[in-house]
């Protein structure tokens, strides 16, 4: 804002000029003080200038008809690359369910294609119906020494994002950068604190001694509590606790149900998603999902609207324009026939009315390839089916065991029965062998491990979304229908895929980075269900497998992870065996 347009407001604030919109007769729900007042906003060059009843007539008026007003919601950490859907595609799931600001961590697309691939990350944030923040990108690779990455985010790089404007935050540092002290990733912290930007955090299963080190090292806040114990030990320390609902991560209803039940204030508390497909968007919701659980679950509703509003707004320093309906800033509100369950019926940014009756009323044009997002998937040599395939000799192995609705997963064990030299799939007591390949054309390296939880009975399912490093993860019954999943991957260039008896039974291609799909909403949605009953097809009773699938990569969750280079303990952050002496 510069001089003119700030003057501009006071003059339209005092009555000497007329506000560009007046909505005329709302209830307001005063996120500061919880209380419901009757009043009209007013509005000047997209923020809102006046809150009061009476107002004098704008160049344009909008009938409120007793609706309630309440802030638009902001997502408090999320990653675009997670809904498999280009920004400006993304604005018809999330804009009609109330949800106006993401504050995004495109740690995906950094970890494939680094500084350029945020770059062209950014300019895909123009002309959106909402806003995009940034919080960028800490730890790219997350796992240095123990995967192999795309992209390579260093020092001076972090710098020069957390200068831009539309940088509000460090990204998610795991535990592994600060206990032992990295040199490298204390000096990002430092740095951003030194701009004013809150460094986040991501302490899965931290506690005790270590997650007070964690928040002396100056990490503000953690989007990965899945008990209540968690909860409360976070916020007795003074961190912001972002109370997550994702396609698999599903922690709002343990974490919210233990708040009211000790009563405990909620001010060190907001909302995200972090990871949720399009298709459980269109079918539950986006943060006004979140609010009507909290709702539900006894919250009222002043409270959990703070949590998708005022909370993060103030959280990471962005109050002076995002997270209440009051003079100064940007006029980012909804209006809803209710305040339990919220339903937003029209849905305002920038003074702008953007979606009204649960549809987005203009949709961004389509945006064009980024130049780092094309032909990334490039393996370094051709796989066999040996590659899928473990020499052994009855030998107990380790086991990836899922937790269902749950991000973490338990370090287990079984016993495999041998033949031609090779352990087999326990089809019985569901344990698959689940292999991921390098697919950056440095290596080449695959490594084989075995998971209990997807109940494929036939068949392989795939995909090239595997946090963080995201090379090709792959998990089935027999060698060869693992191998035609690998292969429809490399073709299409990334994506998801289930196959069967060697035929590829379903595949929603992913081409940008191995990641995004640049169709429409309702294509990338029906591809994804094609996808999902596919898996379902071969056995698998997961609701979100490939969201499972995608997280087996990721080596900074408990306990077990797989990257190019093997099995993680990632407690001990150091590769295990797959075989147990």
């Amino acid at each position: 804002m510069d001089l003119g347009e700030l003057r501009e407001l006071v003059a339209a604030a005092t009555g000497e000029i007329p506000c560009d919109l007046v909505v005329r007769g709302v209830r307001l729900l005063n996120v500061h003080t919880g209380e419901v007042l009757p009043v009209d906003i007013g509005v000047k060059g997209g923020r809102v200038v006046q809150v009061a009843p009476d107002l004098p007539p704008g160049e344009r008026e909008f009938a409120g008809k007793g609706l309630y007003a309440i802030p638009g919601f902001i997502d408090s950490h999320m990653h675009i690359e997670s809904t498999l859907l280009t920004p400006a595609a993304l604005a018809a799931a999330i804009v009609p369910h109330g949800t106006t600001c993401l504050l995004a961590d495109p740690h995906e697309i950094a970890n494939v294609a680094g500084l350029q691939g945020i770059r062209d990350f950014l300019g895909l944030l123009e002309g959106l119906p909402y806003r995009v923040f940034l919080q960028v990108p800490s730890r790219v690779p997350t796992a240095p020494g123990l995967e192999t990455t795309g992209g390579y985010l260093d020092l001076p790089e972090t710098e020069e994002l957390l200068a831009l404007p539309q940088a509000v935050a460090l990204g998610e540092l795991d535990p592994a950068k600060v206990l032992p002290p990295s040199a490298e990733h204390l000096a990002k912290v430092l740095y951003a604190q030194g701009t004013g930007k809150p460094p986040s955090g991501h302490a899965a299963g931290l506690t005790g001694p270590r997650l007070q080190a964690y928040a002396a090292a100056g990490l503000s806040d953690d989007h990965e509590c899945v008990s209540f114990e968690e909860l409360s030990e976070r916020l007795r320390l003074g961190m912001t606790v972002l109370v997550r609902e994702g396609s698999s991560e599903r922690n709002l209803e343990e974490l919210i149900a233990g708040v009211v039940r000790e009563k405990l204030p909620t001010d060190g508390l907001c909302f995200c998603t972090d990871d949720k497909h399009p298709a459980d968007i269109l079918r539950e919701g986006h943060l006004d999902w979140c609010v009507n659980r909290a709702i539900e679950l006894g919250l009222s509703p002043w409270q959990a609207i703070r949590m998708a509003s005022w909370n993060p707004a103030r959280h990471f320093r962005l109050e002076r324009d995002l997270g209440t309906i009051a003079p100064g800033r940007f006029a980012d509100f909804l209006l809803c026939p209710t305040l339990a369950p919220v339903e937003p019926r029209y849905v305002f940014v920038g003074g702008r009315l953007v979606a009204a009756e649960g549809e987005l009323l203009e949709a961004p044009s389509p945006p064009s390839p980024p130049p780092s997002s094309r032909g990334t998937v490039r393996l370094k040599r051709t796989p066999t089916k040996s590659d899928f395939l473990l020499p052994a000799a009855g030998e107990e192995v380790r086991v990836i065991e899922l937790i269902p609705g749950q991000i973490v997963n338990r370090a287990g064990t079984a016993t495999l029965q041998v033949a031609g030299g090779h352990a087999q799939p326990d089809l019985e007591g569901d344990v698959l062998p689940v292999a991921c390949l390098e697919r950056y054309g440095k290596t080449g390296n695959v490594a084989l491990a075995f998971v209990r939880g997807f109940g494929l009975r036939r068949g392989a399912i795939a995909s090239s979304v595997a946090h963080d490093h995201h090379n090709l993860l792959v998990v089935g019954t027999d060698p060869e229908d693992m191998l035609a999943a690998v292969e429809a991957l490399v073709e299409s260039q990334g994506g998801f895929v289930a196959v069967e008896g060697g035929e590829v039974r379903a595949r929603l291609p992913l081409p940008w980075w191995g990641l995004l799909s640049a169709r429409p909403l309702a294509e990338v949605v029906a591809g994804l269900e094609e996808v999902r009953a596919a898996a379902r097809a071969l056995g698998c009773p997961l609701p979100t497998p490939f969201m499972s699938l995608s997280f087996l990569g990721l080596p900074t969750v408990p306990e077990l992870g797989l990257t190019d280079l093997g099995l993680v303990d990632v407690r001990a952050h150091r590769l295990v065996p797959v075989r147990l002496p």
